[in-house]
């Protein structure tokens, strides 16, 4: 078991680098083109998952304090301002 630990480690990390690829989107891929990311990921699957987590991911946003925020309430009809004004 503690032979093929590794190459698990290894798989998944390949598997995850690629899903976070693809869900990525193309404008804010840092460095390289997305096909380029793919075949690092796959040539050499350690060193490009690693080099994609660094250096390729786009930035999280939210780190400045902008973009994403927190779920919203709900509201109700009369904290719409579109359903007030259609009455």
């Amino acid at each position: 078991m503690v032979r093929v630990l590794p190459f698990i480690v290894e798989l998944v990390l390949v598997v995850y680098c690629l899903i976070d690829l693809w869900q990525a989107d193309r404008e804010r891929v840092r460095l390289l083109p997305k096909p380029v990311w793919v075949l690092l990921i796959l040539v050499i699957p350690l060193i490009g998952g690693v080099a994609w987590l660094l250096a390729g991911r786009p930035e999280a946003m939210g780190r400045d304090g902008a973009g994403r925020r927190g779920p919203q309430p709900p509201r109700g009809p009369d904290d719409d301002p579109d359903f007030l004004r259609g009455l």
